[in-house]
């Protein structure tokens, strides 16, 4: 069976670590680079060379055809004369040759004598026919008598006349340029190669310090976290945006477009926040870095739960996260959590209550105390029936009933007692008003008032409740004996977290009270009774008026 090669090269790719991926493909491009930019350095450099030798040697036959010692010689023939001069100046400009010929190209100074007389052609190919025909001078690279050479060839020209009279060329070896590119290529070459230890260096650097940037995370690792990422964020049953320091969406779930009644398939990432939800207040928290939890707004005229949590990069602040979730289902779990605590309450003061009765009823049994032991029962069913007939026809609402029955019997197993006006009454109440949030109310006033009894007068002390319907209003009205509350901090006990008894997890009964009242409409005074203690009276109108404060 034969292996592909690309799928052998794969498989051995991605089992390599990223770092060493990284730090082979980098040093590779450094030194494809790197070879690129010293080849054509290497190449420019010797064309270069070769250009200004060739601009060197046509300087140098210029200026040798404007001598008037070689012009004078030229016209004279005079070869001996011309043979000292080219050999002197040959020797001063460090050229290979200079040759000087008649306007027949004919050789009349050469460095080796055997050679004058004869066509300065016999080198080259070269009549010289630019120079002497065109008066034009010009470089030329050829290989001659003395070797391969840039020559420069100049016309020499009688001044007085303007003609042409003869020819000189000046060549500088082959062999002179190549060393001198040797010696810039070795020093080239020193600095490319440092490049490259350098661009390999620097590879390993970016891949260390990438990786760690990473976490030092696999690639396959990071589409695998991003796939587990995207696929909790789509499991999370609240709505979730992101957004970045500017205010543009970078994370969105399928949960938030139907919450918000978006479209299931738009692309809501890239898009500004504002744009989308203008009423939302994600930049501000992106301002101020303050944290909202369980704060209640209207998005898109759909009233939700928000909490808001800004996101940190050390000191920064790179963006905002979201989650959000329709009011109504918050709503449905918060019923669901007060009826059960409603029962548990109702059932484990039964049942602790009923637990010592039995035992007292047993203990009068045992000593022969029969008779007190029937008055005992006797009372006991009769205060119960008293209540429960109380409740029965005051107040018809199940929920509310049962919340008052567990609070009478979580009063008795304080050792208190909770009296309920037999004038109440409380059967007028609207359909719409949330009859678990109202308990949730009703309970934690109670709950303050049992508490603070118990801790100022102790065991005996009461707690009275009545209720009317009378008017547009339902009225509670709860007073205590405990210590009162100070004029100062009357209102103050309604902010979250502000508790005039001492320990933690307090102040969130009353701010519980505050809120329902906000969203309902209703209102609450605080006053101190002349007797000891206070009394809370809560104002909930028929017909809700949503907004108004207590």
């Amino acid at each position: 069976m034969t292996t592909n090669p690309s799928t052998v090269f794969r498989e051995v790719l991605r089992k390599t670590k990223l770092k060493t991926r990284m730090i082979l493909t980098l040093g590779l491009v450094s030194a494809l680079q790197t070879a690129l930019i010293g080849v054509f350095a290497g190449y420019y450099l010797s064309e270069s060379l070769y250009e200004e030798i060739g601009q060197r040697a046509l300087m140098v036959a210029k200026t040798v055809a404007a001598t008037p010692a070689v012009i004078e010689g030229v016209e004279q023939r005079e070869t001996g004369s011309l043979n000292r001069l080219a050999n002197r100046l040959a020797e001063t400009n460090e050229a290979l040759f200079i040759v000087i010929g008649d306007d027949q190209a004919v050789r009349l100074a050469h460095p080796d004598p055997s050679r004058l007389g004869y066509s300065m052609a016999d080198d080259d190919g070269d009549t010289g026919r630019q120079a002497l025909i065109d008066g034009q001078a010009y470089i030329a690279r050829a290989v001659g008598s003395l070797g391969e050479s840039m020559r420069g060839k100049a016309p020499v020209i009688n001044p007085a006349s303007g003609d042409i009279v003869g020819i000189v060329s000046v060549g500088y070896g082959v062999d002179q340029v190549e060393t001198t590119i040797q010696r810039y290529n070795f020093v080239l070459y020193g600095v490319v190669g440092v490049m490259l230890l350098v661009s390999i260096l620097a590879a390993i650097i970016i891949a260390s310090r990438f990786k760690r940037a990473i976490f030092g995370l696999e690639p396959e690792e990071i589409a695998r976290l991003f796939q587990e990422r995207d696929a909790t964020l789509q499991s999370v049953r609240e709505g979730i945006i992101a957004i970045n320091r500017d205010g543009i969406i970078t994370t969105v779930n399928r949960t938030a477009l139907n919450t918000l009644g978006l479209e299931p398939d738009m692309a809501l990432a890239g898009k500004p926040i504002l744009e989308v939800l203008p009423e939302s207040d994600l930049m501000s928290v992106l301002k101020t870095g303050q944290p909202d939890f369980d704060r209640e707004v209207w998005l898109r005229n759909r009233q939700m739960i928000v909490n808001r949590l800004p996101v940190r990069e050390g000191d920064d602040i790179i963006g905002v996260v979201a989650s959000f979730r329709l009011r109504d289902e918050v709503d449905q779990v918060s019923r669901q959590l007060t009826r059960i605590q409603q029962y548990a309450d109702t059932l484990r003061s039964q049942t602790h209550e009923y637990s010592n009765k039995l035992h007292t009823i047993a203990g009068l049994i045992q000593i022969g105390a029969t008779d007190e032991a029937l008055n005992l029962i006797g009372s006991e069913v009769s205060d119960h029936q008293a209540l429960i007939q109380l409740l029965l026809e005051a107040v018809p609402d199940p929920v509310i009933a049962g919340c008052l029955l567990g609070k009478y019997n979580r009063a008795r197993e304080m050792g208190l007692a909770l009296n309920i006006d037999p004038g109440s009454q409380m059967a007028d109440m609207p359909d719409d008003l949330p009859r678990e949030q109202l308990v949730s109310v009703l309970g934690n006033l109670i709950d303050n008032a049992l508490e603070a009894t118990r801790l100022a007068i102790g065991e005996g002390g009461q707690v009275a409740l009545s209720m009317t319907d009378l008017g547009d209003d339902l009225i509670f009205e709860v007073e205590d004996q405990g210590a009162g509350v100070p004029e100062a901090d009357r209102e103050r006990i309604f902010e979250k977290g502000v508790s005039t008894k001492a320990g933690t997890a307090r102040g969130y009964g009353l701010h519980l009270v505050s809120q329902f009242l906000t969203r309902w409409g209703g209102s609450i005074t605080v006053e101190n009774l002349t007797t000891g203690g206070s009394r809370f009276t809560l104002y909930l109108p028929k017909r809700a008026h949503r907004g108004t404060s207590h």
